[in-house]
């Protein structure tokens, strides 16, 4: 395949974010994923979408928060749960939230702008692997958490999207398989 952009979308690989490390994207590569991610459909220009961004001391801090919340909100969570928790920023150098955010429009379906918030999600992912960093996009416990919801001030109308993990990957990720297109398409007749 001669387009690098074909060639891209049909090789890209999620990464687990336990197997990636330093470095993290520069600060102009940061910028560059967060402006592709935000180059997604957004019908009626809502932006209903926003990212959160934990890099170097965030992400132990976060994680502190995290195992706070976990306490508060498991019956018994155990001490490697806690510290899991509390590091669990710390699995790659560069964590973003992309945070799902509604606004009332008639012209513009609540469904399609979640949707717009998961192709940022994608966007992410597609750019930091096109920079060479392995990326994972998740949502885990945290994401659906009412203690996370109030510790990253969330209003009414926003949602955690998921969080994308990039960094380096510390290995090679196995290629998996994926389904064939005569199980997933049909044609529709008239």
């Amino acid at each position: 395949m001669s387009n690098p952009v074909i060639q891209h979308l049909l090789t890209r690989r999620s990464v687990s974010s336990n197997a990636l490390g330093e470095p993290g994207p520069s600060e102009a590569e940061l910028e560059l994923i967060l402006r592709a991610a935000s180059r997604v459909p957004d019908h009626k220009k809502l932006v209903p979408w926003r990212f959160l961004v934990f890099q170097g001391e965030a992400r132990d801090a976060f994680g502190a928060v995290l195992a706070e919340i976990c306490r508060a909100e498991e019956a018994d969570p155990g001490a490697f749960r806690l510290e899991t928790e509390a590091k669990r920023f710390l699995r790659a150098p560069l964590v973003i939230a992309v945070i799902s955010r509604v606004v009332e429009n008639k012209a513009a379906p609540k469904w399609e702008q979640m949707l717009s918030a998961g192709a940022a999600c994608q966007n992410l992912l597609v750019a930091a692997t096109a920079l060479g960093y392995g990326a994972q996009w998740i949502t885990e416990w945290y994401g659906y958490s009412p203690g996370v919801r109030r510790a990253l001030k969330l209003a009414e109308n926003e949602r955690v999207a998921g969080f994308v993990y990039i960094g380096t990957a510390k290995e090679k990720s196995e290629e998996r398989e994926r389904p064939a297109l005569s199980d997933i398409v049909t044609r529709w007749q008239p």
